[in-house]
């Protein structure tokens, strides 16, 4: 059985072919009148050009709208596939199972995650890019892989704001900044601001070019102090060299560092955000000590640009509908993620534009060389 946008197709299809064969008619008569007549009525000829024209525009703007309506209206027909950009077990990782159930069942399908890390987070970016316009493929983005990493590339596999339509915000997650055992009087971040005026301190992250090192370099030149940054290929060596003392501290997204802040291996002493983070409230926000003062890592679905505006609207219907659940809620801040999302596609657009731009700035006054 023909679903509605390939009937809709059909009659369309079959409309055109009827006018071909009415405008293939009118020519045979004409010719055939040229070779029997002396006048022609070129202005009626024109007329009935003209009105062809138009007619086949008609349909055109017409079937456009017609078939994307009956698309997003059968949408969603199978499931869904919503692409993580890291491994299993990371915050990007949790809010996914977070959300999944709650936004399958307000889409009414079943929703698929694919995790698809790599290339600083770039291989899922390039793959959703590149996916079908249809709302079966969404990313779940992040601060690093859609706005840091293409931008930190010399050839970067995807534009942002050119390749990929914004839906909406799922949450933000500031990083944390944690000490190890080198230094056990630095309990706030003005003691670590203060003793990075008379050495130098040590901070890890998990690479060049990625929001933790911009965030290090952000905190350097706003506080003045002596702080290091040392990379390492991934989050575990980085937390294992801090936590035996190898770097003085660590700053990194706070839901991993959360546990190890609650056991002792690692000493919490502030977050990156403006303001005090509910689940974690004993973290005072750097931004209380350098006004201004933010660099938050936040979450939000993608789709290819091409994607028809009826079903990006059903999305975004479904993901508010899904981050207003308390359940849902619940277990994201369980994983170090503050829920919040905005009005509509287009205020979540001009966000990641703002924050395109933004993120490029820092990288270009940090002077990080690009990363092949």
């Amino acid at each position: 059985m023909l679903d509605r946008a390939h009937a809709l197709i059909l009659c369309i299809f079959l409309l055109v072919c009827a006018y071909t064969v009415r405008v293939q008619h009118y020519r045979h008569t004409q010719t055939k009148k040229l070779n029997s007549e002396t006048t022609v009525n070129t202005q009626d000829a024109l007329n009935h050009k003209f009105f062809g024209q138009a007619l086949c525009g008609a349909l055109l703007i017409t079937s456009s709208l017609a078939i994307s309506q009956a698309i997003a209206q059968d949408y969603p027909s199978k499931p869904v596939t919503l692409v993580v950009s890291y491994p299993p077990g990371g915050s990007n990782d949790l809010t996914a199972r977070a959300i999944a159930p709650a936004l399958g069942e307000a889409l009414g399908a079943t929703i698929v995650i694919e995790n698809k890390p790599g290339a600083a987070g770039m291989i899922s970016g390039t793959y959703v890019s590149r996916a079908a316009p249809d709302g079966y493929m969404i990313l779940l983005g992040s601060l690093s892989p859609i706005i840091v990493s293409p931008q930190a590339a010399k050839n970067p596999p995807f534009n942002t704001p050119v390749d990929f339509r914004a839906i909406n915000r799922v949450g933000s997650t500031p990083l944390g900044i944690a000490m190890g055992p080198t230094l056990p009087n630095v309990k706030t971040i003005a003691d670590l601001i203060a003793v990075s005026k008379t050495r130098d301190v040590t901070l890890s992250s998990a690479g060049t070019g990625g929001v933790s090192h911009l965030t290090i370099e952000l905190l350097q030149a706003a506080s003045k102090g002596r702080l290091v940054h040392v990379p390492y290929k991934g989050a575990g060596p980085a937390v294992t060299d801090t936590v035996a003392g190898h770097v003085d501290g660590i700053v990194m997204d706070i839901s991993p560092l959360m546990p190890m802040m609650a056991d002792g291996r690692l000493k919490g002493i502030a977050v990156t955000s403006a303001e005090r983070m509910s689940f974690v409230p004993d973290l005072a926000p750097v931004g209380e000590y350098l006004p201004g003062f933010s660099a938050v890592n936040w979450l939000g679905l993608f789709v290819p640009v091409k994607t028809p505006e009826p079903i990006v609207a059903k999305i975004n219907t479904a993901i508010i509908k899904t981050i207003a659940r308390s359940d849902v809620r619940t277990k994201l801040e369980a994983a170090g993620i503050m829920p919040s999302s905005m009005e509509n596609p287009a205020a979540f657009q001009a966000y990641v534009n703002a924050e395109y731009t933004r993120w490029g700035k820092i990288l270009q006054d940090a002077k990080i060389e690009k990363q092949d």
